[in-house]
């Protein structure tokens, strides 16, 4: 048997789960059904908004279901009434075990790690935000503890120096689609060794929660390395951010997006120090952060020149 021969459910939700359910259908696998979040209101309108897994499927024609509780005993009658072989799971949520059970040959995910270090909601951003050199993406089969299951494949990249979390998310997701496939083919044909992820030995292991909006902000005081790596694995979404005021006592909330490190001694950790046109850096432990790319709460993202430019007196900022 082949992967090609497997009726397969997938279940996704964001842009990083579309690629893998792109390869799959354009590959020829038979997907007979696609799992995703209700559809939510978002934006000032408050206008439903799909998730994009749904969207893709949609154009896809294939079939598509949206529970609100995986336990709803007639969602799990429709699941079952799919008679799946396989499901497949990238960045969806934790599943009970009667879904990811059902199917003959059991449930796997795509993770954005190297597991089994960072298991949990933000792999990639807490990979960069820790500085380190690689990461990569893992498959392996569900079981009772989230991201604990046996390892199927896996595949490395470096972390570049100036990667943000965006850039690492993009490689990623085409990685992880091809690795997806491989699995699949693999499970059809039996042909794998599942490798327990408490054989693998490693010196500790690093969690990767939710990151919250208070996760986000920056610390002054930190190395100018580690403000950094706040920046870059917080890039582009959800943002590193700091609080400025203005000479006139306006408090500005300011998403930095890029910076690059200027060593210097005897800072005073949160001191601003500008040209009023080109050049905006603020001071950390041991070094400037000179930032390029940053966004004002309600404004769009915008170079810092153009920052610069609408703010009055910019040589009375301060960090709040």
């Amino acid at each position: 048997m082949t992967g090609k021969d497997l009726r397969i459910v997938f279940m996704g939700t964001p842009d990083f789960a579309v690629a893998s359910l792109k390869a799959l259908v354009e590959g020829g696998y038979n997907i007979v059904g696609v799992i995703t979040v209700p559809d939510k209101p978002a934006g000032r309108g408050r206008q439903l908004q799909q998730s994009a897994v749904k969207q893709y499927a949609v154009e896809q024609g294939l079939h598509v279901m949206q529970p609100e509780k995986l336990k709803n005993p007639e969602f799990l009658a429709e699941l079952e009434a799919l008679k799946a072989d396989l499901q497949v799971i990238v960045a969806f949520r934790m599943l009970p075990e009667v879904v990811w059970s059902m199917p003959r040959l059991g449930t796997f995910n795509l993770h954005g790690s190297l597991l089994p270090q960072y298991r949990g909601a933000a792999p990639l951003n807490w990979a960069v935000m820790n500085g380190d050199k690689e990461t990569g993406v893992t498959t392996f089969l569900l079981s009772h503890e989230i991201d604990t299951g046996a390892i199927l494949f896996h595949e490395k990249i470096t972390i570049g120096e100036d990667d943000t979390v965006g850039d690492i998310h993009d490689r990623l997701m085409e990685i992880g689609a091809g690795l997806v496939v491989k699995t699949v083919d693999a499970l059809a044909e039996g042909n794998y060794t599942a490798v327990a992820q408490d054989d693998i030995q490693v010196e500790s292991l690093r969690p990767a929660p939710k990151i919250f909006k208070e996760d986000c902000k920056i610390d002054w005081n930190k190395p100018a390395v580690e403000v950094r790596n706040l920046i870059r694995g917080l890039s582009p979404y959800p943002a590193a951010w700091t609080e400025l005021v203005d000479g006139k006592g306006k408090v500005l909330s300011l998403k930095i997006f890029r910076a690059e490190i200027e060593p210097a001694e005897g800072l005073t950790p949160g001191m601003v120090e500008t040209d009023g046109k080109t050049n905006f850096k603020i001071a950390a432990a041991d070094g400037w952060l000179t930032i390029s790319d940053l966004q004002l709460s309600g404004k769009k993202r915008m170079a810092v020149d153009d920052f610069l430019r609408g703010i009055h007196d910019p040589g009375q900022l301060q960090v709040q």
